[in-house]
């Protein structure tokens, strides 16, 4: 897929997520932990990915494995409005093709009005 493509679904999957997330009555302009993650072929290349986010403050990135399978997590303590959580999916997007991985979208638990 190209990069264009990537951006494009990323933008899709971010707004879908918003939505129920709104449902939910997740207050977007709270901070949030959110988690961002990007799937590795390799230890290497996941140790790699990691150290280019956290050089570049992009976040405090980690490596986790699980059953051969490494992934680069990523925390950034963020409101998830649309304009930031979009932004920072697409960076997220972009270092992942930077480095031929694969960018898996991002979580963080709702904050109700009730948690204020």
């Amino acid at each position: 897929m190209h990069i264009v493509e990537k951006l494009l679904d990323s933008a899709y999957q971010d707004s879908e997520l918003l939505k129920k997330r709104d449902e939910m009555g997740d207050v977007f302009s709270a901070f949030h932990d959110v988690d961002f993650c990007i799937e590795a072929p390799d230890k290497e290349k996941a140790e790699t990915v990691c150290s280019f986010i956290n050089d570049n403050r992009y976040g405090n990135a980690h490596v986790e494995e699980a059953d051969g399978n490494f992934r680069v997590i990523t925390i950034t303590n963020t409101p998830v409005t649309q304009e930031i959580i979009s932004s920072l999916s697409a960076n997220m997007v972009s270092i992942a093709a930077i480095f031929r991985c694969e960018f898996s979208g991002w979580g963080s638990t709702i904050i109700t009005a009730e948690d204020l």
